[in-house]
């Protein structure tokens, strides 16, 4: 259904399992939207002619009560509710609400700055080296180069690298300013305050790449702070960690 959905409503491709319910909810949204819509312009045009200026005609200032008003409203009413309660809070419980657990569970770090996106691999042994404000000085996500947990860590700027398949969490973090985190194929935004901790999560299910762009105005540099989703295989994934173990950009 989808799929014929998507011919006649284009959007972007969609590269995340999760995204399938958001693209749903976004057709029946514009669907109810554009039947209001007809409806509306129909009414629109019909009153134009039959109450037009004639000559001879007086208009009423008497209100006159009709059913198929009353049943009209009633019935965009209660499709306005079953969008909420069927669609969209169910949604919102289970993609936004909650956070999926378990060890097959790829975590990253994400922190934001203007204008660029630096990215924080756990490594190997899959577990983060302390970070603070104070060595920040020395590298951009302040990482603590004492701490043994971050010697294999591996850290990017705006390349962000993914298995296939794998559900993510992205946690995120800013700086400086509120930035958003925001990946359409992925059907993801997600604001990022300075000083809070904020998560993001999906499973990518194409392999591709996939633009990551702040949703946010940040600054004057906000147009250039673009990033990169690479979605590649298990195989390929594994390799780039251990190629790339130790590195931090």
């Amino acid at each position: 259904m989808n799929s014929l959905l998507q011919k006649l409503l284009p959007m972007q491709p969609l590269a995340s399992v999760e995204g399938a319910q958001n693209d749903t909810l976004m057709y029946l949204i514009h669907g109810l939207i554009l039947i209001l819509f007809i409806g509306w312009a129909v009414y629109f045009i019909t009153v134009l002619i039959k109450f037009r200026q004639r000559p001879g005609h007086k208009a009423r200032e008497v209100h006159a009560a009709h059913k198929i008003s009353t049943s009209v409203e009633w019935t965009v009413a209660f499709l306005e509710l079953l969008l909420l309660f069927a669609f969209s809070i169910p949604f919102w419980a289970v993609h936004q609400a909650s956070v999926p657990q378990g060890k097959n569970i790829l975590e990253i770090k994400v922190v934001a700055q203007q204008f660029a996106w630096n990215v924080h691999y756990a490594g190997p042994d899959g577990k983060f080296g302390h970070a603070s404000a104070k060595f920040l000085n020395d590298n951009p996500l302040g990482l603590d180069p004492s701490d043994p947990d971050g010697r294999d860590d591996i850290t990017t700027m705006n390349q962000i690298y993914l298995p296939v398949n794998k559900p993510v969490i992205i946690r995120l973090t800013s700086k400086d300013v509120i930035h958003s985190f925001g990946v359409p194929a992925m059907r993801v935004k997600q604001d990022i305050i300075p000083g809070m901790t904020t998560s993001v999560w999906f499973t990518p299910d194409k392999i591709g790449q996939y633009e990551i762009a702040c949703s946010q105005l940040c600054g004057p540099g906000h147009y250039r702070m673009r990033g990169i989703i690479h979605v590649v295989s298990q195989a390929d994934y594994d390799q780039w960690i251990q190629q790339n173990k130790g590195i931090h950009d």
